[in-house]
């Protein structure tokens, strides 16, 4: 049992779980932030753009009757709110586009600069275009000698060629 509880000890108070549990609850609290945003702000803007539609009383009453409110229809019969599934999928869009946002700020911010491109180890062949190791004298493939005097020479005749 001891064994048990020191390893539950070291697995709960590990970095990544505490981290983990911080990450939950400001998730919670932002969720309710932009939930506010939305129910608040956003969709009374949207209900004056729609002619004063109010969301939270579209719905449908499964019994085929007609009632003013949605809190009138569900203390009689079950119903379908199309209405607040509206609203759930404009919080949706928007908290995600908000975690968009902070994630590509915080990439850009944690950018690392980029490391300088190694010195190449390899050239090509100016006769057989193959790739050989940059210190070769001669290739290994057409055994034509590297020298740069030949490869001017041989760009000189190719030019004069065409």
């Amino acid at each position: 049992m001891k064994k048990f509880l020191s390893e539950f000890k070291e697995f709960a108070l590990k970095g990544n779980m505490i981290d983990l549990a911080i990450g939950v609850i400001i998730g919670g609290a932002f969720s309710g932030l932009v939930s506010s945003l939305v129910s608040d702000i956003i969709m009374p803007v949207i209900s004056i753009i729609t002619g004063k539609v109010d969301f939270t009383n579209m719905f449908i009453a499964l019994d085929g009757g007609h009632y003013a409110t949605l809190e009138e229809a569900q203390a009689v019969t079950s119903t379908i709110s199309y209405g607040l599934f509206i609203t759930e999928i404009i919080n949706f869009i928007i908290m995600a586009l908000v975690i968009f946002i902070a994630v590509k700020q915080i990439n850009r911010l944690n950018k690392k600069p980029e490391e300088p491109a190694p010195d190449p180890h390899e050239k090509v062949c100016p006769f057989c275009k193959t790739t050989i190791d940059l210190d070769a004298a001669r290739c290994p493939h057409c055994t034509s000698i590297l020298s740069e005097e030949l490869i001017a020479e041989a760009k000189a005749a190719l030019a004069e060629a065409k």
